[in-house]
Protein backbone atom coordinates (compact mmCIF):
# COMPACT_ATOMS: atom_id res chain seq x y z
CA UNK A 1 0.00 0.00 0.00
CA UNK A 2 1.75 3.75 -1.04
CA UNK A 3 1.14 6.38 1.87
CA UNK A 4 1.59 9.81 0.72
CA UNK A 5 2.31 12.81 3.22
CA UNK A 6 2.01 16.33 1.41
CA UNK A 7 3.98 19.28 2.87
CA UNK A 8 4.32 23.25 2.53
CA UNK A 9 8.17 23.61 0.55
CA UNK A 10 10.13 26.93 1.03
CA UNK A 11 12.25 26.70 -2.20
CA UNK A 12 15.31 29.61 -2.55
CA UNK A 13 15.59 32.22 -5.11
CA UNK A 14 17.68 29.88 -7.45
CA UNK A 15 15.84 26.85 -6.32
CA UNK A 16 12.49 28.50 -7.79
CA UNK A 17 14.43 29.13 -11.38
CA UNK A 18 15.32 25.80 -11.63
CA UNK A 19 11.91 24.20 -10.53
CA UNK A 20 10.54 26.69 -12.82
CA UNK A 21 12.35 25.79 -16.03
CA UNK A 22 11.48 21.74 -15.05
CA UNK A 23 7.85 23.09 -14.94
CA UNK A 24 8.38 24.42 -18.36
CA UNK A 25 10.39 21.51 -19.72
CA UNK A 26 7.92 18.85 -18.53
CA UNK A 27 4.68 20.60 -19.73
CA UNK A 28 6.91 21.59 -23.18
CA UNK A 29 7.35 17.75 -23.41
CA UNK A 30 3.53 16.31 -22.34
CA UNK A 31 2.03 19.13 -24.95
CA UNK A 32 4.39 18.61 -27.83
CA UNK A 33 3.94 14.38 -26.88
CA UNK A 34 -0.04 14.87 -27.41
CA UNK A 35 0.01 16.88 -30.12
CA UNK A 36 2.18 14.30 -32.04
CA UNK A 37 -0.05 11.15 -31.05
CA UNK A 38 -3.25 13.54 -32.46
CA UNK A 39 -1.47 13.79 -35.11
CA UNK A 40 -0.59 10.07 -35.72
CA UNK A 41 -3.83 8.71 -34.96
CA UNK A 42 -5.94 11.20 -37.25
CA UNK A 43 -3.46 11.50 -40.30
CA UNK A 44 -2.19 7.57 -40.20
CA UNK A 45 -4.40 6.10 -37.92
CA UNK A 46 -2.10 4.21 -35.72
CA UNK A 47 -1.73 4.60 -31.81
CA UNK A 48 1.87 5.46 -30.84
CA UNK A 49 3.37 3.19 -27.97
CA UNK A 50 5.58 4.72 -25.08
CA UNK A 51 8.68 3.84 -26.31
CA UNK A 52 7.95 5.83 -30.04
CA UNK A 53 7.72 8.86 -27.69
CA UNK A 54 10.87 7.93 -25.42
CA UNK A 55 12.76 8.16 -28.92
CA UNK A 56 11.29 11.13 -29.75
CA UNK A 57 12.01 12.56 -26.65
CA UNK A 58 15.54 11.62 -27.30
CA UNK A 59 16.05 13.43 -30.64
CA UNK A 60 14.42 16.48 -29.56
CA UNK A 61 17.25 17.08 -26.92
CA UNK A 62 19.51 16.81 -29.92
CA UNK A 63 18.16 19.45 -32.05
CA UNK A 64 19.14 23.17 -31.48
CA UNK A 65 15.34 24.33 -30.58
CA UNK A 66 14.78 21.86 -28.10
CA UNK A 67 18.52 21.63 -27.01
CA UNK A 68 17.45 23.24 -23.48
CA UNK A 69 15.21 19.89 -22.19
CA UNK A 70 19.04 18.85 -21.48
CA UNK A 71 19.24 21.39 -18.93
CA UNK A 72 16.77 19.86 -16.29
CA UNK A 73 16.43 16.60 -14.43
CA UNK A 74 15.45 13.62 -17.43
CA UNK A 75 13.55 11.95 -14.72
CA UNK A 76 10.06 13.98 -14.84
CA UNK A 77 10.32 14.34 -18.31
CA UNK A 78 10.20 10.34 -18.70
CA UNK A 79 7.70 10.42 -15.87
CA UNK A 80 5.64 12.66 -17.71
CA UNK A 81 5.64 10.47 -20.80
CA UNK A 82 4.99 7.96 -18.64
CA UNK A 83 2.00 9.56 -17.32
CA UNK A 84 0.40 10.46 -20.53
CA UNK A 85 1.07 6.70 -21.86
CA UNK A 86 -1.39 5.62 -18.92
CA UNK A 87 -3.80 8.37 -19.29
CA UNK A 88 -4.70 7.19 -23.06
CA UNK A 89 -4.54 3.33 -21.38
CA UNK A 90 -7.36 4.99 -18.62
CA UNK A 91 -9.11 6.76 -21.72
CA UNK A 92 -9.39 3.51 -24.21
CA UNK A 93 -10.76 1.68 -21.13
CA UNK A 94 -13.22 4.31 -20.37
CA UNK A 95 -12.50 5.07 -17.04
CA UNK A 96 -11.44 8.58 -18.19
CA UNK A 97 -12.06 11.79 -21.22
CA UNK A 98 -9.30 11.94 -23.48
CA UNK A 99 -6.06 13.80 -22.31
CA UNK A 100 -5.85 17.66 -22.61
CA UNK A 101 -2.86 19.58 -23.06
CA UNK A 102 -1.54 21.73 -20.06
CA UNK A 103 -1.69 25.96 -19.18
CA UNK A 104 0.76 27.34 -17.48
CA UNK A 105 -1.40 29.43 -15.18
CA UNK A 106 -2.33 25.53 -13.48
CA UNK A 107 -0.94 23.78 -10.97
CA UNK A 108 2.29 22.26 -12.05
CA UNK A 109 4.15 19.67 -10.85
CA UNK A 110 7.43 17.58 -11.58
CA UNK A 111 7.85 13.94 -10.59
CA UNK A 112 10.99 12.29 -8.86
CA UNK A 113 12.08 9.08 -8.64
CA UNK A 114 14.86 7.67 -6.33
CA UNK A 115 17.38 8.34 -9.24
CA UNK A 116 16.93 12.01 -9.45
CA UNK A 117 16.55 12.74 -5.58
CA UNK A 118 18.38 11.26 -2.00
CA UNK A 119 16.90 11.92 1.47
CA UNK A 120 20.38 12.75 3.93
CA UNK A 121 19.28 13.07 7.92
CA UNK A 122 15.58 14.18 6.60
CA UNK A 123 16.90 17.13 4.26
CA UNK A 124 15.70 16.80 0.09
CA UNK A 125 18.39 17.04 -2.33
CA UNK A 126 16.85 17.25 -6.27
CA UNK A 127 18.74 16.45 -8.81
CA UNK A 128 20.10 19.46 -10.92
CA UNK A 129 20.11 21.47 -7.37
CA UNK A 130 22.65 21.57 -4.94
CA UNK A 131 21.41 22.79 -2.38
CA UNK A 132 18.73 21.26 0.13
CA UNK A 133 15.05 21.66 -0.57
CA UNK A 134 13.35 23.27 2.57
CA UNK A 135 10.29 21.74 3.95
CA UNK A 136 7.84 21.80 7.03
CA UNK A 137 7.56 18.13 8.37
CA UNK A 138 3.72 18.08 10.27
CA UNK A 139 3.88 14.57 12.01
CA UNK A 140 6.03 14.54 14.53
CA UNK A 141 5.20 10.75 15.38
CA UNK A 142 7.26 9.96 12.10
CA UNK A 143 10.61 10.74 11.90
CA UNK A 144 11.61 12.27 7.96
CA UNK A 145 15.08 10.92 8.48
CA UNK A 146 13.96 7.11 8.59
CA UNK A 147 12.04 7.23 5.15
CA UNK A 148 12.54 5.84 1.94
CA UNK A 149 10.14 7.08 -0.18
CA UNK A 150 9.88 5.74 -3.54
CA UNK A 151 8.73 8.90 -5.51
CA UNK A 152 9.08 12.75 -4.51
CA UNK A 153 6.66 15.40 -6.38
CA UNK A 154 7.27 19.23 -5.79
CA UNK A 155 4.16 21.04 -6.99
CA UNK A 156 3.57 25.16 -7.49
CA UNK A 157 -0.59 25.95 -6.89
CA UNK A 158 -1.77 28.52 -8.79
CA UNK A 159 -1.83 30.78 -5.85
CA UNK A 160 1.97 30.49 -5.32
CA UNK A 161 2.26 28.20 -2.62
CA UNK A 162 4.84 25.17 -2.88
CA UNK A 163 4.32 21.82 -1.83
CA UNK A 164 6.24 18.92 -1.60
CA UNK A 165 4.75 15.34 -1.55
CA UNK A 166 6.71 12.14 -0.19
CA UNK A 167 5.09 8.49 -1.56
CA UNK A 168 6.29 5.52 0.62
CA UNK A 169 5.42 2.03 -0.20
CA UNK A 170 4.02 -0.08 3.11
CA UNK A 171 4.48 -3.52 3.28
CA UNK A 172 1.30 -4.10 5.54
CA UNK A 173 -2.24 -3.77 3.73
CA UNK A 174 -3.53 -2.05 6.94
CA UNK A 175 -1.91 -0.30 9.70
CA UNK A 176 -3.35 -1.54 12.67
CA UNK A 177 -2.81 -5.44 11.66
CA UNK A 178 -6.18 -7.51 10.63
CA UNK A 179 -9.00 -5.62 12.57
CA UNK A 180 -11.95 -6.99 14.32
CA UNK A 181 -13.87 -9.84 12.46
CA UNK A 182 -16.92 -8.38 10.58
CA UNK A 183 -19.93 -8.38 12.45
CA UNK A 184 -18.53 -7.74 15.79
CA UNK A 185 -18.44 -3.71 16.75
CA UNK A 186 -20.39 -0.95 16.05
CA UNK A 187 -22.17 -0.70 12.43
CA UNK A 188 -23.50 2.09 10.42
CA UNK A 189 -25.25 2.94 7.45
CA UNK A 190 -24.57 6.67 6.14
CA UNK A 191 -27.19 8.05 3.58
CA UNK A 192 -25.60 11.53 2.01
CA UNK A 193 -27.32 14.20 0.77
CA UNK A 194 -27.27 17.82 -0.20
CA UNK A 195 -29.73 19.33 2.30
CA UNK A 196 -27.95 17.23 5.74
CA UNK A 197 -24.43 16.02 4.31
CA UNK A 198 -24.69 12.52 6.08
CA UNK A 199 -28.15 11.01 7.87
CA UNK A 200 -26.63 7.78 9.88
CA UNK A 201 -29.22 4.72 10.45
CA UNK A 202 -28.95 5.98 14.53
CA UNK A 203 -30.70 9.13 13.55
CA UNK A 204 -27.63 11.70 13.95
CA UNK A 205 -27.57 13.83 11.40
CA UNK A 206 -24.29 15.94 10.03
CA UNK A 207 -25.48 19.28 8.68
CA UNK A 208 -23.79 20.41 5.05
CA UNK A 209 -21.48 23.48 5.92
CA UNK A 210 -21.71 24.80 2.16
CA UNK A 211 -18.66 25.83 2.23
CA UNK A 212 -18.78 27.62 -1.73
CA UNK A 213 -21.64 29.49 -0.42
CA UNK A 214 -20.15 30.76 2.62
CA UNK A 215 -17.42 31.93 0.09
CA UNK A 216 -19.56 33.06 -2.98
CA UNK A 217 -19.39 36.91 -2.02
CA UNK A 218 -15.93 37.03 -1.44
CA UNK A 219 -14.72 35.08 -4.32
CA UNK A 220 -17.77 36.89 -7.05
CA UNK A 221 -15.77 40.36 -6.22
CA UNK A 222 -12.08 39.08 -6.58
CA UNK A 223 -13.69 37.74 -9.80
CA UNK A 224 -14.72 40.83 -10.69
CA UNK A 225 -11.46 42.67 -9.67
CA UNK A 226 -9.48 40.36 -12.06
CA UNK A 227 -12.39 40.35 -15.20
CA UNK A 228 -11.81 44.77 -15.46
CA UNK A 229 -7.86 43.67 -15.25
CA UNK A 230 -6.05 44.37 -18.86
CA UNK A 231 -4.83 40.66 -20.00
CA UNK A 232 -1.14 39.60 -19.38
CA UNK A 233 -0.71 42.79 -16.76
CA UNK A 234 0.93 42.73 -13.71
CA UNK A 235 -2.57 43.93 -11.57
CA UNK A 236 -4.36 41.02 -13.57
CA UNK A 237 -1.69 38.67 -12.19
CA UNK A 238 -2.21 39.64 -8.70
CA UNK A 239 -5.71 39.47 -8.82
CA UNK A 240 -5.52 36.13 -10.24
CA UNK A 241 -3.57 35.13 -7.41
CA UNK A 242 -6.63 36.36 -5.23
CA UNK A 243 -8.61 34.29 -6.79
CA UNK A 244 -6.58 31.11 -6.14
CA UNK A 245 -6.53 32.05 -2.62
CA UNK A 246 -10.08 32.03 -2.37
CA UNK A 247 -10.79 28.95 -4.00
CA UNK A 248 -7.90 27.17 -1.94
CA UNK A 249 -9.76 28.80 1.22
CA UNK A 250 -12.56 26.78 -0.31
CA UNK A 251 -10.41 23.58 -0.85
CA UNK A 252 -9.26 23.35 2.41
CA UNK A 253 -12.04 23.80 4.57
CA UNK A 254 -14.24 21.54 3.03
CA UNK A 255 -11.02 19.37 2.82
CA UNK A 256 -11.34 19.35 6.59
CA UNK A 257 -14.34 18.60 7.42
CA UNK A 258 -14.41 15.62 5.38
CA UNK A 259 -11.43 13.84 7.08
CA UNK A 260 -12.80 14.81 10.54
CA UNK A 261 -16.47 12.93 9.34
CA UNK A 262 -14.69 10.14 7.85
CA UNK A 263 -12.03 9.66 10.61
CA UNK A 264 -14.94 9.95 13.25
CA UNK A 265 -16.38 7.50 11.72
CA UNK A 266 -13.67 4.67 10.97
CA UNK A 267 -12.71 5.21 14.24
CA UNK A 268 -15.64 4.48 15.54
CA UNK A 269 -17.90 1.69 13.51
CA UNK A 270 -16.30 -1.46 12.73
CA UNK A 271 -19.16 -1.88 9.74
CA UNK A 272 -19.96 1.18 7.52
CA UNK A 273 -21.88 1.03 5.01
CA UNK A 274 -22.40 3.79 1.94
CA UNK A 275 -24.20 4.29 -1.40
CA UNK A 276 -22.99 4.16 -4.42
CA UNK A 277 -24.24 7.60 -6.13
CA UNK A 278 -23.74 8.30 -9.68
CA UNK A 279 -21.78 11.87 -8.61
CA UNK A 280 -20.93 12.28 -12.72
CA UNK A 281 -24.41 11.53 -13.82
CA UNK A 282 -26.10 14.29 -11.01
CA UNK A 283 -23.92 17.09 -11.89
CA UNK A 284 -25.87 17.12 -15.17
CA UNK A 285 -28.71 18.97 -13.27
CA UNK A 286 -27.85 22.43 -14.00
CA UNK A 287 -30.25 23.47 -10.75
CA UNK A 288 -28.17 20.85 -8.42
CA UNK A 289 -25.30 20.72 -9.99
CA UNK A 290 -23.08 23.86 -7.72
CA UNK A 291 -24.47 22.44 -4.71
CA UNK A 292 -23.70 18.90 -5.41
CA UNK A 293 -20.28 19.51 -6.28
CA UNK A 294 -20.05 21.34 -3.15
CA UNK A 295 -20.50 18.45 -1.09
CA UNK A 296 -17.86 16.58 -2.06
CA UNK A 297 -19.33 12.63 -2.23
CA UNK A 298 -16.54 11.24 -4.09
CA UNK A 299 -14.02 12.71 -1.70
CA UNK A 300 -15.78 11.50 1.04
CA UNK A 301 -16.40 7.81 -0.67
CA UNK A 302 -12.09 8.13 -0.89
CA UNK A 303 -11.34 8.66 2.03
CA UNK A 304 -13.12 6.16 3.64
CA UNK A 305 -12.13 3.41 1.66
CA UNK A 306 -8.35 4.28 2.13
CA UNK A 307 -9.23 4.68 5.91
CA UNK A 308 -10.64 2.01 6.43
CA UNK A 309 -8.32 -0.50 4.65
CA UNK A 310 -5.65 1.15 7.00
CA UNK A 311 -7.35 0.24 10.11
CA UNK A 312 -8.65 -3.00 9.27
CA UNK A 313 -12.28 -2.46 9.19
CA UNK A 314 -15.21 -2.85 6.66
CA UNK A 315 -16.75 -0.77 3.83
CA UNK A 316 -19.36 -2.01 2.03
CA UNK A 317 -20.74 0.07 -1.00
CA UNK A 318 -24.56 -0.25 -1.90
CA UNK A 319 -25.65 -0.02 -5.39
CA UNK A 320 -27.12 2.69 -7.12
CA UNK A 321 -30.31 1.13 -8.26
CA UNK A 322 -31.41 -0.56 -4.93
CA UNK A 323 -34.29 1.34 -3.61
CA UNK A 324 -33.36 2.61 -0.06
CA UNK A 325 -35.58 5.40 0.25
CA UNK A 326 -38.88 3.42 -1.12
CA UNK A 327 -38.29 0.22 1.10
CA UNK A 328 -39.91 0.10 4.53
CA UNK A 329 -37.27 -0.89 6.75
CA UNK A 330 -40.00 -2.68 8.95
CA UNK A 331 -41.81 -4.43 7.01
CA UNK A 332 -39.78 -4.57 4.23
CA UNK A 333 -43.08 -2.68 1.92
CA UNK A 334 -41.60 -1.44 -1.45
CA UNK A 335 -43.28 1.85 -3.02
CA UNK A 336 -43.91 2.06 -6.34
CA UNK A 337 -43.15 5.74 -6.71
CA UNK A 338 -41.62 7.97 -3.92
CA UNK A 339 -40.92 12.00 -4.89
CA UNK A 340 -37.72 13.85 -4.28
CA UNK A 341 -39.63 16.31 -2.59
CA UNK A 342 -41.92 13.08 -0.09
CA UNK A 343 -39.65 13.85 3.17
CA UNK A 344 -41.59 11.95 5.25
CA UNK A 345 -43.91 8.86 4.36
CA UNK A 346 -46.46 6.19 5.94
CA UNK A 347 -46.31 2.88 4.89
CA UNK A 348 -49.23 1.39 3.76
CA UNK A 349 -48.46 -2.29 4.93
CA UNK A 350 -47.12 -1.91 8.84
CA UNK A 351 -48.53 2.10 9.20
CA UNK A 352 -45.31 2.95 10.46
CA UNK A 353 -43.83 6.87 9.86
CA UNK A 354 -40.68 7.30 8.00
CA UNK A 355 -38.17 9.76 7.56
CA UNK A 356 -37.22 9.28 4.54
CA UNK A 357 -33.06 10.03 5.14
CA UNK A 358 -33.24 7.60 8.72
CA UNK A 359 -35.26 4.87 6.47
CA UNK A 360 -32.90 4.96 3.24
CA UNK A 361 -29.99 4.84 6.11
CA UNK A 362 -31.22 1.81 7.70
CA UNK A 363 -31.85 -0.03 4.70
CA UNK A 364 -28.30 0.70 3.47
CA UNK A 365 -26.65 -0.58 7.02
CA UNK A 366 -29.02 -3.41 5.99
CA UNK A 367 -27.87 -4.49 2.93
CA UNK A 368 -24.25 -3.91 4.12
CA UNK A 369 -25.01 -6.47 7.11
CA UNK A 370 -26.31 -9.34 4.48
CA UNK A 371 -23.16 -8.83 1.81
CA UNK A 372 -20.59 -8.77 5.08
CA UNK A 373 -21.74 -11.89 5.59
CA UNK A 374 -21.73 -13.26 3.00
CA UNK A 375 -25.50 -14.13 3.24
CA UNK A 376 -28.23 -12.24 0.91
CA UNK A 377 -31.22 -13.76 2.83
CA UNK A 378 -32.59 -12.17 5.61
CA UNK A 379 -33.57 -8.47 6.46
CA UNK A 380 -31.45 -6.76 3.57
CA UNK A 381 -33.29 -8.98 1.01
CA UNK A 382 -32.10 -6.20 -1.46
CA UNK A 383 -30.72 -7.01 -5.48
CA UNK A 384 -27.79 -4.98 -6.79
CA UNK A 385 -25.83 -4.87 -3.25
CA UNK A 386 -22.29 -5.18 -4.09
CA UNK A 387 -18.68 -4.85 -2.43
CA UNK A 388 -15.86 -2.68 -2.47
CA UNK A 389 -14.03 -2.41 -5.38
CA UNK A 390 -16.21 -4.95 -7.72
CA UNK A 391 -15.76 -3.63 -11.51
CA UNK A 392 -19.59 -3.68 -12.15
CA UNK A 393 -23.22 -3.74 -10.23
CA UNK A 394 -24.60 -7.42 -9.67
CA UNK A 395 -27.82 -8.16 -8.11
CA UNK A 396 -28.11 -10.74 -5.03
CA UNK A 397 -28.96 -13.49 -7.18
CA UNK A 398 -25.94 -12.97 -9.01
CA UNK A 399 -24.10 -13.08 -5.68
CA UNK A 400 -26.12 -15.76 -3.78
CA UNK A 401 -26.35 -18.37 -7.12
CA UNK A 402 -24.33 -17.26 -9.91
CA UNK A 403 -26.59 -19.74 -11.82
CA UNK A 404 -26.47 -19.10 -15.43
CA UNK A 405 -26.51 -15.83 -17.92
CA UNK A 406 -29.43 -13.74 -17.99
CA UNK A 407 -31.15 -14.18 -21.08
CA UNK A 408 -32.79 -11.53 -23.12
CA UNK A 409 -36.90 -11.35 -23.24
CA UNK A 410 -38.67 -12.71 -26.23
CA UNK A 411 -38.83 -10.11 -29.07
CA UNK A 412 -41.27 -9.67 -32.13
CA UNK A 413 -44.90 -10.43 -30.79
CA UNK A 414 -45.89 -7.96 -28.83
CA UNK A 415 -48.16 -10.67 -26.70
CA UNK A 416 -45.05 -12.04 -25.35
CA UNK A 417 -43.82 -8.98 -23.71
CA UNK A 418 -42.65 -9.67 -20.00
CA UNK A 419 -44.39 -8.60 -16.84
CA UNK A 420 -41.46 -7.41 -14.23
CA UNK A 421 -43.06 -8.57 -10.92
CA UNK A 422 -41.73 -7.50 -7.82
CA UNK A 423 -41.51 -9.63 -4.34
CA UNK A 424 -42.10 -8.25 -0.79
CA UNK A 425 -39.57 -9.15 1.88
CA UNK A 426 -40.90 -11.50 4.59
CA UNK A 427 -43.60 -13.10 2.44
CA UNK A 428 -43.78 -17.31 1.46
CA UNK A 429 -43.55 -17.87 -1.62
CA UNK A 430 -46.50 -19.51 -2.96
CA UNK A 431 -46.15 -22.35 -5.74
CA UNK A 432 -49.14 -23.57 -7.40
CA UNK A 433 -49.23 -26.28 -10.38
CA UNK A 434 -48.05 -28.95 -7.93
CA UNK A 435 -49.52 -32.54 -6.95
CA UNK A 436 -52.50 -31.16 -5.74
CA UNK A 437 -55.74 -30.09 -7.65
CA UNK A 438 -55.58 -27.46 -10.24
CA UNK A 439 -55.99 -23.77 -8.71
CA UNK A 440 -55.33 -24.69 -5.05
CA UNK A 441 -51.75 -23.50 -4.42
CA UNK A 442 -50.09 -24.55 -1.56
CA UNK A 443 -47.07 -23.69 0.31
CA UNK A 444 -43.60 -25.35 -0.51
CA UNK A 445 -40.98 -24.36 1.98
CA UNK A 446 -38.27 -25.59 -0.71
CA UNK A 447 -38.27 -22.04 -2.17
CA UNK A 448 -37.24 -19.07 -0.92
CA UNK A 449 -37.02 -15.40 -1.60
CA UNK A 450 -33.62 -14.81 -2.62
CA UNK A 451 -33.86 -10.70 -2.95
CA UNK A 452 -36.32 -7.87 -3.84
CA UNK A 453 -36.47 -8.05 -7.86
CA UNK A 454 -36.90 -4.97 -9.23
CA UNK A 455 -37.43 -2.94 -12.48
CA UNK A 456 -34.14 -2.35 -12.92
CA UNK A 457 -32.66 -5.19 -11.58
CA UNK A 458 -32.14 -8.30 -13.86
CA UNK A 459 -34.14 -9.54 -17.54
CA UNK A 460 -37.81 -8.32 -17.30
CA UNK A 461 -40.30 -10.96 -16.87
CA UNK A 462 -38.33 -13.69 -14.90
CA UNK A 463 -37.95 -14.14 -11.60
CA UNK A 464 -34.76 -17.00 -10.14
CA UNK A 465 -34.73 -19.24 -7.60
CA UNK A 466 -32.32 -20.38 -5.65
CA UNK A 467 -33.16 -23.94 -6.49
CA UNK A 468 -32.40 -22.92 -10.24
CA UNK A 469 -35.82 -22.41 -11.35
CA UNK A 470 -36.51 -19.54 -13.94
CA UNK A 471 -40.08 -18.13 -13.60
CA UNK A 472 -41.35 -16.14 -16.76
CA UNK A 473 -44.73 -14.73 -16.69
CA UNK A 474 -46.58 -13.70 -20.34
CA UNK A 475 -49.01 -10.83 -21.13
CA UNK A 476 -51.24 -13.54 -22.06
CA UNK A 477 -51.22 -15.01 -18.70
CA UNK A 478 -49.00 -18.21 -20.21
CA UNK A 479 -46.66 -19.34 -17.67
CA UNK A 480 -43.41 -21.15 -18.24
CA UNK A 481 -40.63 -22.49 -16.48
CA UNK A 482 -37.16 -23.82 -16.37
CA UNK A 483 -35.84 -25.92 -13.57
CA UNK A 484 -32.00 -26.66 -13.52
CA UNK A 485 -32.53 -28.86 -9.83
CA UNK A 486 -34.41 -31.52 -8.61
CA UNK A 487 -37.17 -29.67 -7.89
CA UNK A 488 -40.54 -30.08 -9.68
CA UNK A 489 -40.64 -28.97 -13.12
CA UNK A 490 -43.77 -27.61 -13.46
CA UNK A 491 -43.78 -25.65 -9.70
CA UNK A 492 -44.11 -21.89 -10.60
CA UNK A 493 -42.91 -19.57 -7.95
CA UNK A 494 -45.34 -16.22 -8.33
CA UNK A 495 -43.90 -13.68 -6.49
CA UNK A 496 -46.67 -10.67 -5.61
CA UNK A 497 -45.90 -7.15 -6.03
Amino acid sequence: MRTAYRCRAYPGPEQVTVLNRTFGCVRLVWNKTLAERYHAWRVEGKRTSYRETDTALTGWKRTQELAFLSEVSSVPLQQTLRHQHAAFANFFAGRARYPRFKSRAGKQSAHYTRSAFRMRDGQLFLAKISAALRFVWSWPEIDPATMNPTMVVVSREPDGRWYVTFAIDTGDTTAGGSGPAPGIGPEIGIDLGVADFMVDSTGDRVANPRHLERKARNLARYQRRMARCQRDSVNRRKAKAMVARAHRKVRNSRQDFLHRQSTRLVRDHNLIAVEDLAVANMVRNKRLARAISGCGWGEFRRQLEYKAMRAGKTLVVVDRWYPSSKTCSTCGHLLAELTLSVRHWTCPACRTRHDRDINAARNILAAGRAVARGDTLGDACGADVRRQGSPLPQSAVNQEARLRKRESPPQGKKSRWCQTWSARAGRTPVVAGSDNSPGEPIVDTRFTLVARATARVGCPGRCFTPTGMVITKYRTGEYTSDSTSSAHPSAIELFRA
